[in-house]
């Protein structure tokens, strides 16, 4: 049996669960906002008491890499290594936003023939990605500026955007028919049915180069 302990502190609060073969076995989530260095110990071990086994059954760590929280980012990932140095098993990453993305297509297969997610940075910016509905990837994830929505979207007859927009953004795009789906929050078990077939095809991450996934540019200023 391959355990896997997945992290997600990319966002306010965290989210913590323990899959076993692709099938969700303990879950845990912290919804204080800004608490993941004081907790994600403690929550850990929780976790791990929840399912009845200890760090020696652990198979490997996913960790949900961004975008997201910069700090949170960086705590998550540095547990997964700590982690994954100690007991040398893997690391595997994966990218918040084709996470939302992939939960959609699941969810509607073939309904719409692209599936977008859109995740607002700050005002008149976003971390964006996008998939067809055979998760062929059309947009890498990426951030961009409000400006650029319109050259990266594809003018399809149909697309479903999922993420925290402001729905008068989308109002120039040129899709006939445009669900959007007001959600950030990852699908756990479908995250632990993807992170299992990602292990099974050993889509490992080497350890020491592992970074978040934070997307925008670092900008400095004299």
């Amino acid at each position: 049996m391959n355990y896997l302990l997945h992290i997600d502190t990319s966002g306010d609060k965290s989210t913590f669960a323990i899959g076993c073969d692709g099938a969700m076995v303990a879950r845990r989530t912290h919804e204080a906002a800004r608490e993941h260095a004081a907790t994600i110990n403690t929550i850990t071990a929780q976790l791990l008491a929840d399912a009845r086994i200890t760090f020696a059954h652990l198979a490997g760590v996913v960790v949900c890499a961004g975008p997201g929280s910069y700090t949170g980012l960086r705590i998550g990932m540095a547990t997964a290594k700590g982690l994954c140095y100690a007991l040398n098993i893997p690391l595997l990453l994966d990218n918040k936003l084709t996470l939302l993305a992939y939960q959609q297509q699941a969810k509607f297969k073939d309904n719409y023939e692209q599936y977008i997610t859109l995740l607002t940075a700050r005002e008149k910016e976003y971390f964006i990605c996008a998939y067809d509905n055979v998760l062929h990837c059309l947009v890498a994830p990426q951030h961009i500026v409000e400006d650029q929505l319109q050259q990266l979207i594809e003018k399809r007859e149909s697309a479903l955007i999922v993420g925290d927009i402001d729905e008068d953004v989308l109002k120039p795009l040129m899709v006939k028919n445009l669900q959007i789906e007001n959600n950030v929050e990852i699908d756990v078990p479908m995250w632990v049915v993807h992170a299992n077939e990602q292990y099974n095809c050993k889509r490992y991450v080497n350890l020491s180069a592992a970074e978040p996934f934070y997307l925008k540019q670092v900008y400095t200023h004299k």
